[in-house]
C-alpha cells in the first residue's frame, strides 16, 4: 500500500543482514519505521507490539529466525531461538506455522547452507502471503460486487480490529476485498471500531482507510449492535488469528459480540483468513490458548495533546485491577463463511475440507 505515494510492504529486507518493520505503537500520530538486527529484535517486536497482525508476525518471526541462521547455524540455535519466537505470541497459528516450516526446511540442509536459505524462505513466505491477501481480496470482491448490485445504494460494512495491510505484508486479510471494491468504483463506507483496549481501530484501520481514500467513520465499540438494528451495516468483515477444525474462530476480543449482533439481525459475518491461520491440530475453539496481556492496556491510554505531543495517560480509577484477554472465541454457527485465497466456503469441517482436501 502507499503512505504519501510511496509504497511499502509491514516488513521488509534491509541489505542480508537485517529487515525492516513500521512501528505501528507509533500509529496513527508517527510514521516511524524499524530496522531489525537480531532474532531478540524480532522477539521484541512482536510482543510490544511494534509489530502485530496474524499473518504479518508470521513473516516477522521467519525473518528473525533467518538472522539467526546467520550468527550461529547448528540445530541447537535453530531449536532454541525457533521456541523463544513461538512464545511471543500463544493465540496466533500463523507465527508457529512459519516458525515451523522454516525450522523443517533448515534442519533438512548442512549447516554451511541454512544461512542462505533461511533469508530465501523468509522471503518467499513474505510473498506467499501477499499472493494470498491479494486473493483473499478478489474473492471477497465477488461477495461485495454481488451484495451491492442486490441493495442498488451505498454499501456499509463493518469490521473489528486491524486486518489490512498493516496486519499482513499487504493488502490485508479483511481489509483486501473492500481495497479492492473502492479501487473498482463500488460505493461503499466502513464503519471502523476503534476496538479497545489497543484501539487498532481507531489508530490503524482509520488510518489505512483514509490513506486509501476509503470512506469511513470510527465507532466506539459498544455502537456495532445499534447502527445494525437500524439497518445501516450490509455485512461484517473481520480477519482471524486462528481457526480450528470445526470453524471457530478466535480474533480480537469483541468479535464474538459483533457475530452476535450480526446473527440476531441477519447481518453476513464473513471472515477473511489465508489458509496458514487453519489450526487443524484443533477440534473447535475451546483448546485455543487465549493471550492474557498487561493491564495496562486497560488502565492507560496514549494520544495527541493539543500542543501536538504524545502522551500516555491513566483513564481509570486508582488502584483498581484490570483483565485483559487479547481475543476471544466466536462460534462457527454465527459465521457466515470464510473467505480464503482458495475461495469461500461455509464455516464448517466440510466447508474448510472443499478448499483444502489434503490438509
Amino acid at each position: 500500500m502507499k503512505i504519501k505515494g510511496q509504497h511499502y510492504r509491514s516488513v521488509w529486507p534491509i541489505g542480508d543482514d537485517a529487515f525492516g518493520i513500521i512501528d505501528q505503537t507509533r500509529l496513527p500520530h508517527e510514521f516511524v519505521t524499524l530496522t531489525l538486527r537480531s532474532p531478540q529484535d524480532a522477539a521484541h517486536a512482536i510482543t510490544s507490539m511494534q509489530t502485530r497482525g496474524a499473518p504479518l508476525i508470521g513473516a516477522v518471526g521467519a525473518y528473525g529466525l533467518a538472522l539467526a541462521m546467520r550468527a550461529d547455524p547448528s540445530d541447537e540455535n535453530l531449536t532454541r531461538i525457533h521456541d523463544m519466537l513461538a512464545e511471543t505470541r500463544p493465540t496466533a497459528i500463523n507465527l508457529r506455522w512459519a516458525l515451523g516450516r522454516m525450522r523443517d526446511a533448515l534442519l533438512k540442509r548442512p549447516h554451511t547452507d541454512r544461512s542462505a536459505l533461511a533469508w530465501k524462505e523468509a522471503a518467499a513466505i513474505a510473498d506467499e502471503d501477499v499472493a494470498m491477501s491479494k486473493a483473499i481480496g478478489e474473492h471477497g470482491l465477488t461477495i461485495i460486487r454481488d451484495l451491492a448490485a442486490r441493495k442498488k445504494r451505498k454499501l456499509n460494512i463493518l469490521t473489528h480490529c486491524n486486518a489490512g495491510w498493516l496486519a499482513t505484508v499487504d493488502y490485508g486479510t479483511a481489509l483486501a476485498p473492500i481495497y479492492l471494491a473502492h479501487d473498482a468504483g463500488i460505493d461503499l463506507h466502513v464503519w471502523v471500531d476503534e476496538t479497545r483496549p489497543r484501539n487498532q481501530g481507531a489508530s490503524l484501520t482509520a488510518f489505512e482507510l483514509g490513506s486509501h481514500g476509503v470512506a469511513h467513520t470510527i465507532l466506539a465499540d459498544n455502537a456495532g449492535g445499534h447502527y445494525m438494528q437500524a439497518g445501516e451495516v450490509d455485512m461484517v468483515i473481520v480477519g482471524t488469528d486462528r481457526v480450528t477444525a470445526n470453524g471457530d474462530v478466535a480474533n480480537k476480543i469483541g468479535t464474538y459480540l459483533k457475530a452476535l449482533a450480526a446473527k440476531d439481525n441477519n447481518v453476513p459475518f464473513y471472515v477473511a483468513l489465508p489458509s496458514s491461520t487453519i489450526d487443524w491440530t484443533l477440534a473447535d475453539g475451546r483448546d485455543i490458548p487465549i493471550e492474557e496481556r498487561s493491564a495496562d492496556e486497560i488502565l492507560k491510554m496514549t494520544g495527541r495533546l493539543p500542543g501536538g505531543g504524545v502522551a500516555t495517560v491513566e483513564i481509570a480509577a486508582p488502584g483498581s485491577p484490570a483483565a485483559n484477554p487479547g481475543f476471544d472465541v466466536t462460534p462457527a454457527r454465527l459465521v457466515t463463511g470464510f473467505i480464503t485465497e482458495r475461495g469461500t466456503c461455509a464455516a464448517t469441517p466440510e466447508g474448510l475440507s472443499s478448499l483444502f482436501p489434503k490438509a
